[in-house]
């Protein structure tokens, strides 16, 4: 089996994670590219809550995703233009907030709240797992400047998080699907996983029939070892970042 990109099965896309002159106003920002797939975070700081969690002593991280009009072969109707959003990028935003506040002690961050936008220029697959892997490092951007600021004493990024998918494509397990991988695998998996090895969030699904428990593990392992390589390059983009910002 041959790889429509040429991949080895455990290989990334090329992955791209630029931040600088991204944008002039956001706390946090960067352009991530994987492959085809590129997609622009931003971050940014407000000092209100959800109603619900004001006076408890505590911040929130929250996102919001969305796909552009050309960022796929046909163009989309915007969704504001529809007057309300799919369940497919409510579901999306969500995953990219619960995967931020895993590494982030909100005790650290009073009455603070971090907006992660996610914005899709270009889709090729793994949008929702790029735009974690990118929100992080906004994320990590945004709380530099709270220190920078005086706003907090210290970091509470408590670890980092990134996200890959991984699935059954002509039989053999591979790492980092992108669109003719995805639109025509067995089964597909999107895993959010941490630095440390730790386990967010797992959405797994056979396309046709059940997949065994031993291809599973194969699964997670490669993600594992996507998650490490992303973790490289995520610190490598945010020390780029801060040497900017000195």
């Amino acid at each position: 089996m041959v790889r429509p990109s040429g991949r080895q099965n455990d290989e990334l896309r090329r992955i791209v994670i630029e931040t600088q002159n991204i944008t002039k106003h956001a706390e946090g920002a960067c352009l991530i590219k994987c492959g085809d797939t590129h997609v622009l975070c931003t971050a940014t700081v407000e000092d209100r809550l959800p109603n619900w969690l004001k006076g408890q002593g505590k911040g929130w991280v929250t996102a919001e995703y969305g796909m552009l009009p050309r960022s796929t072969g046909q163009r989309m109707q915007r969704e504001a233009a529809r007057g309300k959003q799919s369940g497919r990028t409510q579901e999306i935003q969500r995953l990219i907030g619960r995967a931020l506040r895993a590494v982030v002690d909100l005790k650290k961050m009073p009455d603070i709240q971090i907006v992660l936008d996610c914005d899709v220029l270009q889709a090729d697959g793994g949008t929702r797992t790029a735009a974690i892997t990118g929100a992080y490092v906004a994320m990590a951007q945004a709380v530099r400047h709270l220190l920078a600021i005086g706003a907090i004493k210290e970091t509470p990024i408590i670890d980092s998080v990134a996200a890959i998918s991984c699935g059954l494509y002509q039989g053999q397990s591979v790492l980092d699907l992108d669109y003719a991988e995805d639109s025509t695998a067995e089964a597909d998996a999107n895993f959010v996983l941490t630095g440390k090895g730790g386990i967010v969030e797992v959405q797994a699904t056979a396309e046709e029939t059940a997949f065994a428990e031993e291809r599973f593990f194969e699964l997670l392992k490669l993600a594992q070892k996507g998650v490490r390589e992303l973790a490289v390059l995520q610190q490598k983009s945010i020390q780029a970042a801060e040497k900017d910002a000195a």
